[in-house]
């Protein structure tokens, strides 16, 4: 499972890269899964930001091509 990155980390990437998150990203709090209900609802809080950010750039960029998506495939 791959880390949810940073808002700033969102902020910086490229194009491909916030593809590549978009599709291999777990699911938001899917981490914290079986923890306390505050570690498990802060975690998904924060990565449900993190997804939305995703979200809007990728919107911006114009979506996920079948360029972008054959590049990265199942990386």
């Amino acid at each position: 499972m791959i880390n949810y990155p940073t808002l700033e980390e969102v902020e910086k990437a490229n194009h491909i890269q916030i593809c590549r998150w978009w599709r291999f990203l777990p699911s938001p709090g899917s981490r914290a899964l079986g923890k306390n209900y505050e570690i498990f609802y802060e975690c998904l809080k924060q990565e449900e930001e993190i997804l939305n950010k995703i979200s809007e750039k990728l919107e911006s960029f114009g979506g996920f091509t079948p360029e972008i998506s054959k590049l990265i495939a199942f990386q």
